[in-house]
């Protein structure tokens, strides 16, 4: 008799998270995602459809004076992290790549990866140049005249340097080639294969995000709408549809896929 494995906790578990921003407007209503020590997972869906604010919610950047995380739970290695500072959360192992990456522009690449850098993060910078060859080539020169890939790239590495348990990834795409997007996307599972760093990867391009994760949610109007295993949700129709260019050369505004979405109830 074949005995199967035990489900391990997942490393990040939110239940029923709900974030309400001047006290009236909910940009996120109940949404529950899990992502597991090893695993790349995305969350997909269209401009102002609640993950940004999901992701925040998970660093602790939500800003303190108009947001609030009002219900629901996030857990991270079994303890819950809401309300807690995000330098807190951090060194906890959650380090964010927030969208438009944010670099110190005026300092060399070096001098960006070089922060509090000890003999143990020396080797890892060694393997953020290894993964990004462009980085090891420019070291000496200023971030804030690097591609846009090229501080994508950095950002990533940045954050590498903080030795996190999970990374969060947003909007990695934004305003980049996709050749470059590819070329990004390709390194993090390479990091993620070789590391087991466990990523949340959110996305408006679906094909890059989908082509990388192993489970995607699908998020519209602050409510997951869809999830399952990333292959399976790159061959249903409706994600096809509505998120990978596969209808019938018709495109969808986003007034289509709330109505859409009502009709097949996935969300009231």
């Amino acid at each position: 008799m074949t005995t199967q494995p035990a489900q391990t906790d997942p490393l990040l578990d939110v239940r029923q998270l709900e974030v309400v921003y001047n006290h009236v407007a909910t940009a996120v209503q109940g949404v529950s995602i899990e992502v597991r020590r090893g695993d790349i997972v995305t969350m997909i869906g269209t401009n102002g459809s609640g993950k940004t604010t999901t992701l925040r919610a998970i660093s602790g950047f939500l800003p303190a004076e108009d947001v609030a995380i009002t219900d629901g739970t996030i857990v991270f290695d079994k303890t819950s992290i809401v309300g807690t500072m995000p330098h807190l959360i951090s060194r906890r192992g959650i380090v964010l790549v927030p969208e438009r990456s944010k670099l110190f522009e005026t300092l060399t690449v070096q001098e960006n990866l070089h922060f509090n850098l000890t003999r143990q993060r020396r080797e890892i910078r060694d393997k953020v140049l290894g993964y990004f060859p462009r980085l090891a080539e420019r070291q000496s020169q200023v971030a804030g005249y690097l591609s846009g890939g090229e501080k994508q790239m950095l950002a990533i590495g940045m954050a590498l340097m903080c030795e996190p348990k999970l990374l969060l990834v947003d909007e990695l795409s934004l305003g980049l080639a996709p050749i470059v997007t590819h070329e990004i996307m390709t390194i993090l599972q390479t990091i993620n294969r070789d590391l087991g760093l466990a990523m949340l990867i959110v996305e408006q391009n679906a094909a890059a995000a989908l082509g990388v994760a192993s489970f995607g949610y699908v998020l519209e109007g602050g409510r997951v709408v869809f999830k399952g295993p990333a292959a399976t949700l790159m061959q249903h129709q409706d994600i096809k549809e509505f998120y990978l260019g596969g209808g019938e050369g018709k495109s969808r505004s986003y007034r289509d896929l709330r109505q859409y979405a009502r009709k097949r109830r996935w969300w009231g």
